[in-house]
C-alpha cells in the first residue's frame, strides 16, 4: 500500500492524464473491440485506484487484476466498473469474489463448483471467464479440455459464461511462430464451443504487444497492461508505440555535496576510484526505492540541472551517489531526475531495462512503496 504523505526528497511523479492518454490511444487502434486495463501490482507500481479512473477516463470498459486482494482494494474505492480475476483464486475465496461481485477465471471444476455454492448461497449469478492454456503453460484449462469444462459450468444456474480466454507466450516478437500457433488452437477451441452453442460475448487473447501487433488476436476484447502506462511491451513492437507516453517520473533532490580528490573512491567497497577531482552529489534514494543496485555499474545516467550525469560508486539501500565532474553550480536541493525529462534530455524505464537486461515492467514494478506518488 502507498504511504499516504512524505517529507522525503525523493518521490514519484504519475500523471494520469498521460494514463488516460495512452489507453484513448490503444483504443483507437484497436476499435471496436473492447479494452480492459490491467491494473494488477498496484497498477504496474503507478498506483492502481489512480490508473484504474484514468483507464475507465480513457475509455477501458472494464480492468484486469491478478488477486482477490487487488480487486477488493478498488471494489472498496468505489470503482463499479467490470474486474477481472486473471487466474483461477484459491477455493477459500470463492465468498469474496461473489461477496466484492469480481469476475473469476475458472480453469478447473473444483473451481468452477465452490463458485457456484458461493453463488447460489448468496442468491447472486456470477459471470466467470475460462482461460485457455494454448502453449505458455502457466496456468489455464487445456484445448481438449474446455468444452467439458463449460459443460459443466453451464450446468449450474448460478454460474454464467461470460468471458474465454488465453494468453500469448511470445507476443513481444510478432513474427514468432508460436502465436500462430496458439491463435490456430485457441481459434479450434472456439469453433468447438461453437458448435456446443457456446458462444461467450466476450473472447480475448491479446495483451499490449498482441492488441498492436496482431489484429486477427483481438476478438471482441483485448488486456491493456504495459502499454497504457507508455511503455514498449518489448523491442519487437516498439515501432507500434508512437504516441505512447510514460506516465512515470522519478526524482529526488540533492541532499549533500562534497569535492573528492583524484584517486579517492566512493561508497561501498571503494570500487571506482576518481581518475580527477569532482564535485559528488548525495541523494537520498537508493535500491531499497527501486534503483537497483547494479544500475550502478551499468551505462545509464541521470539528470541533474539539465545535464546527463554519471553515478559515482555503489547505489546503496537509501542513498546514491552522483559524479558532478568540475560543475560546482551543484547545490542542495537541486532535483535530480532518475526517470523521466528535463531540459532537452531524458531517461526512461524502458532506458534503465536495457542496460539491466530486464523489461520496463520490473523497472516500474519495483519502485517501492515508500516512494511517495504525486498525481496529476
Amino acid at each position: 500500500m502507498s504511504i499516504d504523505f512524505s517529507t522525503r526528497w525523493a518521490w514519484a511523479e504519475v500523471h494520469t492524464g498521460l494514463i488516460s492518454h495512452n489507453v484513448a490511444i490503444v483504443a483507437q487502434r484497436t476499435a471496436p473491440v473492447q479494452v480492459w486495463a490491467v491494473v494488477k501490482a498496484n497498477g504496474y507500481g503507478h498506483g492502481a485506484i489512480q490508473v484504474a479512473n484514468a483507464a475507465l477516463a480513457g475509455g477501458a470498459t472494464g480492468l484486469c487484476v491478478a488477486i482477490v486482494d487487488e480487486g477488493v482494494a478498488l471494489r472498496r474505492a468505489g470503482i463499479t466498473a467490470p474486474i477481472l480475476l486473471l487466474s483461477e483464486q484459491p477455493a477459500e475465496l470463492a465468498d469474496l469474489i461473489v461477496g466484492y461481485q469480481l469476475t473469476p477465471t475458472v480453469t478447473t471444476t473444483r473451481g468452477a463448483a465452490v463458485l457456484a455454492a458461493s453463488a447460489s448461497a448468496a442468491d447472486q449469478t456470477v459471470k466467470v471467464h475460462i482461460k485457455v492454456d494454448t502453449g505458455m503453460h502457466r496456468v489455464g484449462v487445456a484445448p481438449n479440455e474446455v468444452v467439458s469444462l463449460a459443460s459443466f459450468i453451464s450446468s449450474y444456474e448460478s454460474l454464467t459464461i461470460e468471458g474465454v480466454y488465453t494468453h500469448f507466450a511470445v507476443a513481444d516478437d510478432p513474427s514468432h511462430s508460436a502465436n500462430a500457433a496458439q491463435l490456430s488452437t485457441f481459434n479450434s477451441v472456439l469453433d468447438d464451443l461453437s458448435s456446443r452453442g457456446i458462444n461467450p460475448p466476450l473472447v480475448h487473447a491479446a495483451n499490449s504487444a498482441a492488441a498492436l501487433a496482431n489484429e486477427p488476436s483481438r476478438f471482441t476484447m483485448v488486456r491493456l497492461g504495459i502499454a497504457m502506462y507508455g511503455l514498449r511491451p518489448g523491442p519487437g513492437v516498439a515501432e507500434l508505440c508512437a504516441g505512447l507516453i510514460p506516465a512515470m517520473s522519478l526524482k529526488a533532490r540533492v541532499s549533500a555535496v562534497r569535492w573528492v580528490e583524484a584517486g579517492e573512491a566512493v561508497s561501498y567497497g571503494l570500487v571506482r576510484p576518481l581518475t580527477k577531482g569532482s564535485l559528488i552529489a548525495t541523494v537520498p534514494i537508493g535500491y531499497a526505492d527501486g534503483v537497483p543496485r547494479a544500475l550502478g555499474r551499468a551505462n545509464i545516467q541521470v539528470l541533474l540541472n539539465g545535464v546527463p550525469r554519471s553515478f559515482a560508486g555503489t547505489i546503496t539501500m537509501d542513498q546514491l551517489m552522483i559524479d558532478c565532474e568540475s560543475d560546482s553550480s551543484v547545490m542542495v536541493g537541486d532535483e535530480v531526475v532518475l526517470i523521466g525529462k528535463q531540459g532537452v534530455h531524458s531517461v526512461t524505464a524502458d532506458d534503465w531495462a536495457d542496460a539491466l537486461g530486464t523489461i520496463g515492467y520490473e523497472i516500474v514494478c519495483g519502485i517501492s512503496p515508500r516512494i511517495f506518488r504525486r498525481y496529476s
